[in-house]
């Protein structure tokens, strides 16, 4: 039986071994869509990963990632457009539905975060371009505020929608609940993506009381305090009905069997969002 409207995105079950043996795993579970990240997919080859996605009849409900344009001179910017670009490749030889974009914080040695989302609009108004003639969507992802100074500058869903109405088409966002559940602004901006057909993109996990790690304590649905449901129905009525893809960086998670992961995962999507 396929779990519909359900995808799992790899960081949540890095620990379960190659690209094909977490395709495998999600497929024991009825689960057809995926989001992996690009050393899974460098680790069997691009083109080994595509045929696995075609004959499986996987869905990509993104690609893992691009960004992180900022850096302290020229050459290092150009660096990270480049490897955006083959980022830009590999998003569309999986017929993914959008790169996702981490768009990085402030470079080496610098205090001047203004200048930081310089670098990322120009690095990404220097991609789109390459993106838009592959078909693929860049999806800026905001990041809670204690990720500004060393994995993006661009905290909130008004200023990841307001560098996409400067930018244009080819651009949207992914919405992260981790990332934007407490914004007193969020249900006016899911509105305006709505509206404005940008939002590409919706990854859900839950926010534990406490956290005791920012980056690896996340919570399985339902296991804190983030109104899933609510923020479900939120999304829907902004007209997004594209899968709800399940990303948790978790240590305690990671610990544990894939199949007990995934096992969980579909309960508790089939429970609590």
């Amino acid at each position: 039986m396929t779990i519909d409207g359900l995808s799992i995105n790899f960081a949540t079950i890095k620990q379960g071994g190659s690209f094909g043996a977490l395709i495998d795993a999600c497929l024991a579970h009825g689960i057809t869509t995926i989001s992996p990240w690009r050393d899974q997919v460098h680790g069997v080859g691009l083109k080994e990963a595509a045929t696995i996605i075609e004959q499986n009849g996987i869905r990509l409900s993104g690609h893992c990632r691009g960004g992180f344009f900022p850096a302290p001179d020229e050459a290092g910017r150009q660096k990270a457009l480049e490897d955006n670009r083959r980022a830009v490749d590999e998003a569309a030889a999986m017929n993914a539905d959008c790169l996702v974009m981490v768009v990085g914080g402030l470079p080496q040695g610098s205090r001047d975060i203004v200048g930081a989302r310089q670098m990322v609009e120009d690095g990404m108004a220097a991609l789109l371009p390459y993106a838009r003639a592959a078909g693929v969507p860049l999806a800026i992802e905001p990041l809670h505020p204690f990720y500004a100074a060393d994995r993006a500058c661009f905290n909130t869903l008004k200023q990841s929608l307001d560098l996409c109405d400067r930018l244009g088409d080819g651009t949207g966002v992914a919405i992260d609940v981790y990332h934007v559940w407490w914004d007193p602004e969020l249900q006016e901006q899911v509105a305006r993506a709505g509206r404005n057909g940008q939002i590409l993109a919706h990854h859900i996990c839950d926010w534990l009381v406490p956290t005791t790690d920012p980056l690896n304590d996340r919570g399985m649905m339902g296991d804190g305090v983030i109104d899933l449901k609510g923020f479900r129905r939120m999304i829907e009525a902004a007209g997004f009905h594209g899968p709800q893809e399940v990303e948790i960086f978790s240590h305690r998670w990671l610990a544990r069997p894939v199949d007990e992961v995934l096992s969980t995962i579909v309960q508790r999507y089939q429970t609590v969002c």
